[in-house]
């Protein structure tokens, strides 16, 4: 399948967005190194993403990655246990390959879109 979208999203949470900030390279987690590669998730897809593997955070954000702009290279990725392909960072995510970053409001229905971090 072939996938068309300008931005990717990296969910960091508020520690890891500070790391970022300061290293100026985003932290890889036990997954990313186990799997080689940094996982990331369309728009479509980063709020399913951060309801299933971050229930009950209160500091999390999404890292608005610009295609056209990425140091390393995406490829979409079927991933299995979701049925659809997701994007997938060989390299590492500076802090400049990112636009902005979007914090995300826990509500009882789960997450969704605030306001700029």
């Amino acid at each position: 399948m072939t996938q068309s979208h300008d931005h990717v999203y990296r969910l960091a949470t508020g520690a890891e967005w500070a790391t970022t900030r300061k290293t100026g390279l985003a932290p890889l987690r036990d997954i990313d190194e186990r799997d080689g590669y940094m996982h990331l998730s369309t728009r479509a897809q980063v709020l399913e993403t951060a309801n299933l593997h971050f229930a009950g955070a209160d500091d999390l954000v999404a890292l608005e990655i610009p295609l056209s702009s990425v140091s390393g290279e995406v490829k979409f990725e079927l991933a299995p246990k979701r049925g659809e392909e997701f994007p997938h960072l060989y390299g590492p995510l500076k802090l400049e390959d990112i636009a902005r970053a979007i914090r995300l409001i826990a509500n009882s229905d789960g997450f969704q879109f605030g306001d700029d971090a």
